[in-house]
């Protein structure tokens, strides 16, 4: 049997392309296999290093492989875009283009998610779903009823007494039949739809209450359940970051860089990495904005700068706070200048 040094594999559904190396990076092996194929593969094989992209479905495969005694790595797609040759894109060049992205000294790798971890982030996955047909319905709603001259205030009081026109009250308004049963399967399914997210936030913070990272990260200004249970399940080991900046800028909060000749040019914030987690903290960070009781760091923050740079500002910051706890320990200690 060929000895193996690494393999690398391109995931799909079906399909898996396998491209491996010897110990002198020699060619060894350039096959498919199907989906049923890949455990009895590598239950073959001798201990090697194995690696694929971190995506659908990478964190499962990664288990069931390390499971077999293998050392399983997750590469960035981002990082594996700069290996695939030019021109030449299959599904054997990009297993190629894994296999020497992996083999970079320099390559930063995704943690493997525990079942549990990934669990706890379906929930949250879920809940965003839910929140955007929640928003498209309640706006499809609106609309539809003001096309017969209806219109309410903005806020959940208006939107509930365009649902209970709809559903409780259909003879009083003005709207014809036809139209109307429409309306009222809208408003239902927005009522059930707001029934499943309140669910969903109820699992979500039983989850957080059960951990105790999740409990210290929520003693942070506007760091509720929902951020530091998702922060928690998405993060894993926060001791694989550096520092807190390193951290802000795992989640796209810092400034990008076009810099050359000795000049350094900053511009708009790099949003790369996990754009639920990074809403989410600017969402936390809004709130900060909103009546008057910032702090002094935040009022200095609004005397020089626009309000929505602001809030990138506070959500960086509310990135390193939360670093600098899952990193060392202890909770949150209130600062007279960030806090109100």
């Amino acid at each position: 049997m060929k000895q193996f040094s690494k393999i690398a594999i391109d995931l799909s559904k079906g399909a898996f392309q396998f491209h491996g190396v010897d110990a002198e990076d020699n060619v060894v092996l350039q096959r498919t296999l199907k989906r049923g194929q890949v455990i009895a593969f590598f239950a073959k094989l001798p201990p090697c290093l194995v690696g694929m992209e971190a995506c659908a479905s990478a964190h499962y495969w990664a288990r069931e492989i390390e499971a077999l005694g293998h050392r399983v790595v997750l590469v960035p797609p981002a990082y594996v875009k700069p290996f695939v040759k030019r021109g030449r894109k299959n599904d054997a060049n990009d297993a190629a283009a894994i296999c020497t992205a992996m083999s970079s000294k320099a390559m930063t790798f995704v943690p493997i998610k525990t079942p549990d971890q990934q669990a706890l982030l379906v929930l949250h996955r879920t809940r965003s779903a839910l929140i955007k047909q929640r928003t498209m319905l309640a706006n499809s709603l609106r609309g539809q009823f003001a096309e017969f001259g209806i219109i309410e205030p903005c806020g959940e009081m208006g939107l509930g007494k365009l649902i209970a026109l709809a559903v409780d009250a259909p003879a009083q308004t003005p709207v014809p039949r036809m139209a109307l049963e429409a309306l009222a399967m809208q408003a239902s399914l927005l009522r059930d739809t707001e029934t499943r997210i309140k669910a969903l936030d109820e699992q979500i913070k039983a989850a957080h209450q059960a951990c105790d990272d999740s409990k210290r990260l929520a003693t942070i200004p506007r760091i509720g359940p929902i951020i530091a249970s998702a922060m928690v399940a998405s993060i894993g080991d926060a001791k694989r970051f550096k520092s807190g900046r390193d951290f802000a800028a795992w989640l796209g909060l810092v400034p990008s860089q076009h810099s050359t000749g000795g000049k350094t040019l900053l511009g708009p914030i790099t949003k790369a990495g996990d754009r639920y987690l990074r809403s989410l903290l600017v969402l936390g960070a809004t709130g900060m904005l909103r009546g008057n009781n910032q702090g002094p760091w935040v009022k200095a923050l609004l005397a020089r700068m626009e309000p929505r740079k602001a809030t990138i500002a506070i959500a960086n910051k509310l990135a390193r706070i939360i670093w600098a706890i899952l990193a060392h320990g202890g909770e949150y200690r209130k600062h007279p200048a960030f806090a109100a």
